[in-house]
């Protein structure tokens, strides 16, 4: 009898070993914040997924990012390598991220079929304002020259933040 109920046991452990961690997809978000870059004076969102179950070879992955400057969503889409555990996501260049806003984020995995594997739903919240960035790149080129709009021949320069943002303090 002893050795029917161990011998039970040990059929059961394959199939507890087969079952996915996560029950709603083969990923889950691994990390998000915005990233400030300020010799372009660029935002972006950053999303980092962690891989927990097969993703089929051909699948790709699509964001949609709320657009901190309003109108429609800011989309990107990417194809997943089997080989990745963890699968990056950038959103293109955004402005007017505000301190402390929730943003919302809908991330959409597509297999090979475009039929839907997983979708997820999250906020990224900006620990900073956009206001710390100039309205204009502070470099222009590959070599990164001093730009000209921020940096004036007559030695001065205008760090001035973007005031074409909704909230924006304007200059009197």
């Amino acid at each position: 009898m002893k050795k029917m109920i161990l011998l039970a046991a040990l059929a059961a452990l394959p199939l507890a070993g087969c079952q996915r961690s996560n029950e709603n997809g083969p990923t889950e978000i691994a990390g998000k914040l915005f990233i400030f870059n300020y010799r372009l004076s660029t935002a972006v969102y950053e999303i980092a997924l962690r891989k927990t179950g097969t993703i089929p070879e051909g699948s790709t992955v699509t964001a949609e990012y709320e657009n901190p400057a309003g109108g429609p969503p800011l989309v990107s889409t990417i194809k997943i390598f089997p080989f990745w555990e963890r699968i990056p996501l950038e959103s293109p260049p955004l402005r007017c991220v505000m301190k402390d806003k929730p943003y919302r984020v809908t991330i959409t995995i597509n297999g090979p079929d475009k039929a839907e594997i997983q979708k997820i739903e999250t906020t990224v919240i900006s620990s900073l304002d956009q206001s710390i960035l100039a309205a204009k790149p502070l470099v222009t080129g590959p070599a990164y020259d001093k730009n000209p709009d921020v940096y004036k021949a007559d030695g001065s320069a205008d760090y001035s933040p973007d005031q074409t943002c909704p909230g924006a303090a304007k200059a009197s």
